[in-house]
């Protein structure tokens, strides 16, 4: 536990922290792009992106001199669980990305610090403070508007909606994994074995739904794999632990306002007045999200 004084003297970020956190949102936004152009299913673009992700993990990990072995059975039955649901939530993700709007994917899919924060109120048995209650507000009403606004445009929009709710969610129980081991496990192998664990979970899930597995296509797979998992994540590993949570959560906006620049430019989704007021509260939301991870740090 620190006090509010000790955590500001203690993020020092040079400007290359700032490009790599800033970067690693950006390349992050594309992936629904990657997604969606991609001549496989959406599911099978996930089991791609982790599937040739896998080589080079393993690589990174060796190059840092990572143990990819020798632990506890209990760490195993934590980094398999991960990447099970690690799985689930690309699995529901893409599909959503498939039936919604690139804008409304993004910021739903990373609604999971607004979820992780009402987890936190729940396990620590208190009241919530007025910045977490407009935080909760503001979530679910600019989700009722996106959420409304999706069920005016077609019902498969609206399912496309639920179900990036619904990664959010897997989200929060893989983070929640994740961090029983964490200070355990270095980055690099944790990714490496938590991939490969939900690669059988995608390819099962992709099988199952009648998804072409093979793409014929195949640069938007490996522009997936290195925009999403290796920049994106490799980026972010490396520079989040240089900033507050309130520039985290103000640099994570980026990624839906990317998200809505690619989706008109390439697709011709436009936002109304209610979608763009939607997008705002929930923004807003997970700021405030964010800037409560800190004050419970």
């Amino acid at each position: 536990m620190t006090n509010s004084s000790d955590a500001v003297l203690s993020f020092r970020p040079s400007p290359k922290h700032f490009l790599a956190l800033l970067t690693g949102n950006l390349a992050l936004a594309l992936g629904p792009w990657f997604v969606r152009i991609a001549d496989s299913g959406p599911v099978s673009a996930g089991f791609w992106r982790l599937a040739l992700a896998l080589p080079l993990l393993g690589l990174f990990a060796w190059r840092s001199r990572e143990p990819l072995r020798g632990y506890p059975a209990k760490d195993w039955w934590f980094i398999v669980g991960a990447g099970v649901v690690f799985a689930l939530d690309l699995a529901s993700w893409h599909v959503g990305i498939e039936r919604t709007k690139l804008g409304n994917a993004t910021l739903f899919g990373n609604s999971g610090s607004v979820i992780l924060m009402v987890w936190g109120l729940v396990t620590m048995h208190r009241r919530p403070h007025l910045r977490e209650f407009a935080a909760v507000a503001m979530a679910l009403g600019g989700a009722g508007l996106l959420l409304g606004r999706s069920m005016e445009i077609d019902a498969r929009t609206l399912a496309g909606d639920l179900f990036c709710i619904l990664a959010g969610l897997f989200y929060v129980v893989y983070i929640l994994l994740v961090q029983n081991v964490r200070e355990r496990l270095r980055p690099w192998s944790l990714l490496f074995w938590s991939s490969l664990a939900g690669c059988p979970v995608m390819l099962g899930t992709a099988l199952a739904m009648g998804e072409p597995v093979l793409a014929h296509n195949w640069w938007p797979l490996i522009g997936l794999m290195l925009a999403s998992q290796m920049v994106g994540q490799g980026l972010l590993v490396y520079s989040l632990g240089h900033f507050p949570p309130l520039v985290i959560g103000l640099v994570l906006l980026t990624q839906p306002a990317v998200s809505v620049l690619v989706g008109w430019l390439s697709f011709g989704e436009v936002l109304a007045l209610p979608d763009a007021i939607g997008m705002a509260l929930v923004g807003t939301a997970l700021v405030l999200a964010r800037l409560g991870e800190g004050k419970s740090a």
